[in-house]
């Protein structure tokens, strides 16, 4: 697209995630619109609580992954197919990876995160990650070669017993029918920290089921190529295990991905843009960060951060939207507060753990109606549709 064409752009949205591609599209819905620009560097958007019904094939590509083209058609976004390298905020100015220079009123971070490593060597060198469709073609490839080679003693290590963890580890070793051990190796005390109780007592029996390792109070140290070195809380340097394994997957914990800043923009430990409690940057009032991207304050002194979950993406979403309105018309802007609508975990192939909405409830009926509450949550009526379609047509 011809810079002339995107000039005029009043809100320019970097990240096309759920909190990314949301943003835009509420703020292209709502009366007397501005110009709205995305730019995402992928083709397809990703519904990343879905992604591991993709890993186990109880869901298909084009229901998780629908193209941006697609999504956006008739939305009145501007779809730019670039990567955002750098941020001039004294300008106003977004750099991209072809070397346009793209001005903006208003700018929206929502550029995602990347796995948080702790400096921990090996980890970028030898661990797996789960968060593209790159990934979950990586880790199929490797459940098949293990129920393909049928060794003694294969092992597959997920690090980290937060929801990914949990999730992808139940998936896995109803994947693999025996054919490996899976171990969970989590630093603090026990598995989901911050969950409900019912959703983790759940996820303890589906663990237990599946003769799922969970190892607690341990510390990952070092990755290898085909082992990792683990100490116990309290342990001293001497005393390390070496545990040997076929694939090591990370899910322990996200980081920020932001943009270079200039003039440079203070960051959270996390490299997360810090916001304050209406979602803008500290620093500067026209931007406006939030997903993994944003640290901003808690109402519960006794949470650190929000959850890195699709439902604080969503709320976040709405809550920028409405204030660059407040904020084009000289109005105060509204706090960010969320709104805590329960928690879903999917436990295995065809299994389920749901609190909220009213309801406490596992099993199979658990698992359909997460997928119902996700429908619900795809962006644009048309994917909601194309998706409800194609289960109506497997159930009957």
């Amino acid at each position: 697209m011809p810079p002339a064409e995107v000039e005029p752009a009043a809100v320019v949205v970097i990240g096309g995630g759920f909190a990314g591609l949301n943003s835009a599209l509420q703020l292209a819905a709502a009366p007397n619109p501005t110009p709205v620009v995305l730019l995402e560097p992928q083709e397809r958007f990703l519904f990343l609580p879905l992604l591991y019904e993709l890993l186990s094939g109880e869901m298909r590509r084009w229901e998780i992954a629908p193209r941006y083209q697609q999504l956006l058609a008739g939305s009145g976004v501007v779809w730019l197919q670039e990567r955002a390298t750098r941020i001039n905020t004294s300008r106003k100015i977004v750099e991209t990876s072809s070397g346009r220079e793209l001005p903006y009123k208003a700018l929206v971070v929502a550029t995602g995160g990347r796995a948080e490593t702790y400096g921990i060597p090996g980890v970028l060198e030898h661990a797996l990650s789960f968060r593209s469709l790159e990934d979950v073609e990586r880790l199929q490839a490797v459940v098949q070669r293990l129920r393909e080679r049928q060794r003694p003693l294969q092992r597959l290590v997920v690090v980290g017993a937060g929801a990914s963890g949990v999730e992808l580890s139940c998936k896995l070793a109803d994947l693999l029918q025996g054919a490996a051990i899976v171990e969970v190796i989590e630093q603090g005390a026990d598995l989901l920290p911050g969950s409900k109780a019912f959703n983790r007592d759940q996820a303890r029996q589906a663990l237990l089921k599946r003769d799922i390792r969970l190892r607690t109070n341990t510390s990952v140290i070092a990755v290898q190529a085909e082992s990792l070195t683990l100490q116990r809380a309290g342990a001293d340097a001497q005393h390390s295990e070496a545990l040997s394994c076929d694939a090591v997957i990370w899910t322990g914990g996200l980081a920020g991905r932001v943009p270079d800043l200039n003039p440079p923009l203070p960051l959270d430990p996390r490299g997360r843009l810090i916001c304050n409690s209406c979602l803008q940057v500290i620093g500067a009032d026209d931007l406006y960060a939030l997903g993994d991207a944003a640290a901003c304050p808690f109402r519960d002194a006794d949470q650190a951060s929000h959850p890195a979950t699709a439902q604080v993406a969503y709320q976040q979403a709405s809550c920028i939207s409405s204030n660059l309105k407040h904020q084009a018309h000289g109005e105060p802007l509204q706090a960010f507060n969320w709104n805590d609508l329960g928690e879903m975990l999917g436990l295995g192939i065809g299994q389920a753990s749901i609190t909220g909405m009213g309801l406490t409830l596992a099993g199979a009926p658990a698992f359909q109606l997460r997928r119902l509450a996700y429908m619900a949550r795809m962006p644009g009526l048309q994917q909601q549709l194309r998706v409800a379609g194609g289960w109506l047509a497997t159930w009957l």
